[in-house]
């Protein structure tokens, strides 16, 4: 057997000649954060105190003469007893994301997988700014999806009603943002042909499944009629422009006409009253 070695303030709790192991280790956990993890660590008979470590710091102990000894609300254990083997699971609450780290179960002599890696992810926002747009035939256009305050960064991927978009078609950009956390901008870029949804999706190991936000663009076919009848609408406009400027002149030129026949009368008339 080996010998125990204890911390100083727990020597008497121990002595020469226990032999006793870890049998089973924690486990790695990924979780979100707020949420609870749990680590289990199960040791053979004999054991007298099993310390759990957080990132090297002792963080919560249990002892086989009067169980657990808590010292912060956020990490507490459940034990179970079955047949020579016992079971600690260390339950921490409301993870955040500085609890990232080497999660640790020690008895105080050496021992193979005892030790395990917590990750806590940040679940952040998803935001395309229009739910809608109208666009027209042949009009290639760009939609923006920012994904703010996620940790790790998020793998961004994109839908077409219901198929998945080639990566050909966005561009994902990622920069770092406050506290630790990451932002995330994808543009698509397509030129639609009918009315379609769009679905930007993002996806981090600890959400169950990926977070979406959707925009519906909505294909205007009568765009080209209305071109079409405003060109048609300017063509006649002009042509009635130039046919009243041409009954104008024509009118005009009458005019013109009949006053100078008038004048030419009345002199023949003065000139046949000077005669007679």
């Amino acid at each position: 057997c080996i010998t125990v070695s204890v911390y100083v303030f727990f020597g008497s709790l121990t002595g020469l000649g226990f032999c006793y192991s870890i049998t089973k280790g924690p486990e790695n956990a990924t979780v979100l954060a707020g949420s609870e993890a749990r680590f289990n660590c199960t040791v053979s008979a004999g054991w007298r105190i099993l310390i759990w470590l957080s990132k090297g710091n002792p963080v919560l102990t249990v002892l086989s003469s009067q169980g657990s000894v808590e010292t912060t609300e956020r990490f507490t254990s459940h034990n179970y007893t079955s047949g020579d083997q016992f079971t600690s699971e260390l339950i921490i609450q409301d993870t955040q994301l500085s609890d990232s780290g080497r999660i640790e179960c020690s008895i105080q002599q050496p021992s193979d997988n005892n030790f395990a890696f917590l990750s806590v992810q940040v679940n952040g926002s998803l935001l395309i700014k229009n739910s809608t747009l109208t666009v027209r035939e042949n009009q290639t256009i760009e939609i923006v999806c920012e994904a703010l305050g996620w940790a790790p960064a998020p793998d961004i991927t994109w839908m077409r009603n219901d198929s998945l978009v080639d990566k050909s078609s966005y561009v994902t950009q990622q920069s770092p943002g406050s506290h630790g956390l990451h932002n995330s901008l994808s543009t698509l870029t397509l030129t639609p042909r009918d009315t379609e949804v769009l679905t930007c999706l993002a996806d981090i190991e600890a959400l169950p499944s990926p977070q979406n936000a959707t925009v519906t663009l909505i294909f205007d076919n009568s765009a080209t009629e209305n071109d079409y009848s405003e060109d048609n609408r300017s063509t006649w406009v002009i042509v009635l422009a130039v046919v009243l400027s041409f009954l104008g002149i024509v009118l005009l030129i009458v005019i013109i006409v009949v006053v100078v026949r008038c004048c030419l009368k009345r002199r023949e008339s003065t000139y046949e009253n000077e005669i007679r």
